[in-house]
């Protein structure tokens, strides 16, 4: 690897953070609605308006935000704002930071989504390489058409069949929220242990809805694997059966599976939005949910640039690192 490769990959890299960038300035505005008024106009109908002229309100927060200047002026200080790492002000929860509403958020749903997209990973990986090695037990191709099933079950039908079942019906679990009503954050073991409860049924529906895809994918990674020449010279070395399903079989079927996951992983901050709406989970996911709902333009710009940007860097170190995980890989030209 060339220190020009590099160079040209953080290129793309800037790039494609300003083409999403731009694309996510422009969609929103599409909508044929006022952000400012629409909030102003929710918040008379509850009374908090009093007899204000709306107009007036409308201008000065349209100026404060800064909805009155011609789009290429917003584009602008759009872009400026993200150079400086300034995501603006939030136009539901002002004078609240947008970027400080999604570090308030962000814990929880990579907390959520890390922990279940690696249980999935590691649990989906083994199951689909012994799945597919000849010399497995035979009871273990019967789980393949349950996996089949999970893996076309959406993430967020499968929490509502989890709901029922296991937090309606029987009260194992809790229904929805990240934590107890009542019960004030506290960085102590009875908090952490009640946000683990809490977090285990949205937990399990992405680790039972994403076991099958993983599965199933290192199964197709594996039966290819065992037919390449190096599987039969390691046979023909009287190697034992394990030293060759753990060197040689599936050390290299894990690669395609490394870039999937580093993808996932580059996927954690959008988080399993549908999911944490039935769960309640005060996640990035619940947060853009809400933001979408009232037309709150710069917190959705604010967690949809973090996506973006999580997604690019993911795939730019994967892309970077994938030459040490496998030595056959090289971007120098010969």
């Amino acid at each position: 690897m060339t220190l020009g490769y590099i160079v040209r990959r953080l290129g793309v890299f800037v790039i494609i953070l300003w083409l999403a960038a731009s694309v996510n300035f422009a969609l929103p505005r599409l909508a044929p609605v006022n952000p400012i008024r629409e909030m102003l106009v929710r918040a008379s109908r509850g009374g908090a308006a009093g007899n204000t002229d709306m107009n007036v309100v409308i201008k000065t927060y349209e100026a404060k935000f800064g909805l009155d200047q011609p789009l290429w002026k917003q584009y602008l200080n759009y872009l400026n704002d993200l150079v400086h790492f300034d995501l603006g002000v939030s136009i539901t929860n002002f004078p609240n930071k947008v970027l400080d509403i999604i570090l308030r958020a962000l814990p929880w749903t990579i907390g959520l989504l890390l922990f279940s997209t690696l249980i999935a990973f590691v649990i989906g990986t083994l199951l689909g390489a012994l799945i597919a090695w000849p010399n497995s037990p035979r009871f273990l191709g019967l789980l393949l058409a349950p996996l089949l099933t999970l893996s076309a079950i959406p993430f967020y039908l499968l929490g509502l069949v989890l709901v029922y079942f296991l937090a309606f019906s029987t009260k194992i679990f809790p229904i929805s929220g990240g934590y107890s009503l009542g019960v004030i954050p506290r960085m102590n073991w009875a908090f952490a242990r009640d946000v683990i409860w809490h977090s285990s049924l949205p937990a399990l529906a992405i680790i039972l809805a994403s076991l099958g895809s993983w599965a199933i994918g290192m199964r197709g990674m594996m039966i290819i694997g065992l037919e390449e020449d190096y599987i039969t010279f390691a046979e023909a070395k009287g190697l034992k059966n394990r030293d060759i399903f753990s060197k040689y079989a599936l050390r290299n079927a894990l690669l395609p599976q490394t870039t999937s996951l580093a993808l996932s992983l580059g996927f954690i901050v959008s988080g399993a939005v549908l999911v944490e709406i039935i769960f309640g989970y005060p996640g990035v996911g619940s947060l853009l949910y809400r933001s979408i709902q009232q037309f709150d333009y710069y917190m959705i710009y604010g967690i949809v640039i973090i996506l973006i940007f999580a997604i690019g860097l993911a795939t730019l170190i994967i892309d970077l690192v994938y030459p040490f995980l496998d030595p056959r890989i090289s971007y120098q030209k010969h």
